[in-house]
């Protein structure tokens, strides 16, 4: 704690010495950064997948890392260059008539060191995504990546080293040490990881009236329509849930399906995910099980979904034993579950699916909203009022509509939660202006109709109120 508390204490004496800095000095910080990633991108994969793997076998694919990790966050930066000055620039806004001739403007200003706690599913894109916003909005940043992905954590403590402890400082530790991290008094507190987990966080940084955006998770539903393709569903579903297998926090979580289309689809679903990987034990475009304990407990989720009379269709024809030699679970269907199931109680983060019959938009929405708001929803299907029913009488994070995952790929779109699913929204200007304060000015001038409404007051006064009164 003593070592961090320096860290804090030292980014919080540069600030309120050097202040913000400019529109120049933060193109620099991302321009580096920028750059790094380009320079470090291959033992960014390499330590990922070391993270991902099962003594030695198995790990994160490659392909997944470039596309979700290292070029995400490289098109969140260039994104951020090209939008910064106008972000940066003071807000001028309207001033009503009884406080002519004064004007007013809004200034988006740092806030001063904001801490920044990353999770493990994607410990390299929801590090540096949240930093570069801190960044940009002109703040000082401490980072504490998730202790379950050492390498990572280790390689972005090596690589964010040029930016000096003064300006971006990377902690690294286990529980124990993000408990003290989170009680830290920072000026802004950023946390992804787990409902539960998320609770603690806020808790700590009540105590010192820090504000926090919480990005937490839940159980996401995606809603097939009757009358939907299913052929073309089922692909896109697949690609969402297996991206990562499953370990994303916006992944389909569950689909609800009319009663009779629910085996077609479970079929669909499976040809798509055996089309997508022929195999899946041995394959090094799929992505393995972060952890020992993480395996056992979706293969937990499976066995009390069977074992309380669930049909369970798995894709694929890889032995369980080499399946568990690489940590893998292929895409497992959960067919006519129960709510007395594990699998609809937690929240599953990985690649299992189960299918839940809902024969009406109503039915859908009655299930969905029995629930805590998820953080994305998903809707599949042709008919306008149906969807139309499904997005005004539902709340969630986010909606993604005929496919899965591209709202969190839309930087011109808030990305956050809502209820149990977090608070707080960030990704382009959204995520500047979580790291900034709008501050309120106002602009007085030599002479003003407000000395009016000074006393004594006597008509002058009278004249002035009920002109503002008629203005109101």
């Amino acid at each position: 704690m003593n070592d961090m508390q320096k860290v804090f204490d030292a980014q919080l004496a540069a600030f309120n010495h050097d202040g913000a800095p400019d529109f120049a000095e933060r193109v620099a910080n991302l321009e580096r950064l920028h750059s790094l990633i380009g320079e470090w991108e291959g033992r960014i994969c390499d330590a990922i997948s070391r993270d991902f793997s099962a003594n030695g076998a198995g790990g994160r694919s490659r392909h997944e890392t470039i596309l979700a990790e290292t070029n995400f966050a490289r098109m969140d930066i260039r994104y951020t260059l090209k939008h910064l000055r106008r972000w940066m620039k003071p807000k001028r806004v309207r001033t009503p008539l009884h406080l002519l001739p004064s004007h007013s403007e809004i200034r988006k200003q740092a806030l001063g060191v904001v801490g920044v706690v990353s999770p493990w599913n994607y410990p390299f894109q929801l590090a540096i995504v949240p930093v570069t916003a801190a960044l940009a909005a002109g703040n000082r940043v401490m980072l504490k990546p998730s202790e379950h992905t050492p390498e990572t954590a280790a390689l972005l403590a090596e690589m964010l080293a040029p930016f000096g402890p003064e300006t971006l400082h990377v902690v690294t530790g286990g529980p124990e040490v993000a408990a003290q991290f989170s009680a830290l008094p920072f000026h802004h507190l950023f946390f992804t990881g787990s409902t539960a987990v998320g609770r603690i966080v806020a808790q700590a940084a009540a105590r010192n009236l820090t504000p926090v955006t919480l990005e937490l998770g839940g159980k996401s539903p995606a809603v097939v329509d009757a009358g939907a393709d299913l052929s073309r569903s089922a692909e896109r579903l697949v690609a969402g849930k297996l991206l990562n297998a499953g370990q994303t926090c916006v992944a389909p979580d569950y689909i609800l399906a009319p009663r009779a289309d629910i085996r077609p689809l479970a079929d669909a679903l499976l040809a798509a995910a055996e089309r997508f990987y022929p195999r899946f034990a041995d394959n090094p475009d799929y992505t393995g099980i972060i952890s020992d304990a993480r395996f056992a407990y979706l293969q937990a989720l499976v066995n009390d979904a069977r074992a309380k009379g669930a049909e369970v269709l798995v894709a694929g024809h890889d032995g369980d034993n080499a399946l568990a030699a690489t940590r893998k679970i292929p895409l497992t269907l959960v067919l006519n579950p129960t709510p007395d199931m594990q699998i609809l109680q937690e929240e599953i983060f990985g690649p299992i699916l189960p299918i839940l019959p809902a024969d009406t938009p109503s039915e859908a929405i009655d299930y969905i909203n029995r629930h805590d708001r998820p953080l994305a929803l998903y809707w599949f299907g042709e008919d306008a009022e149906h969807r139309e029913q499904i997005l005004s009488r539902t709340l969630s994070g986010g909606v993604c509509v005929n496919d899965v995952l591209f709202q969190l790929a839309q930087e011109n779109l808030p990305f956050g939660g809502v209820g149990a699913s977090g608070m707080g929204a960030y990704h382009g200007d959204y995520g500047f202006r979580s790291f900034s304060h709008e501050r309120a000015v106002f602009f007085q001038r030599k002479f003003s109709a407000a000395k009016m409404l000074q006393p004594p007051y006597g008509k002058n006064w009278d004249r002035a109120v009920a002109l503002m009164k008629r203005l109101g």
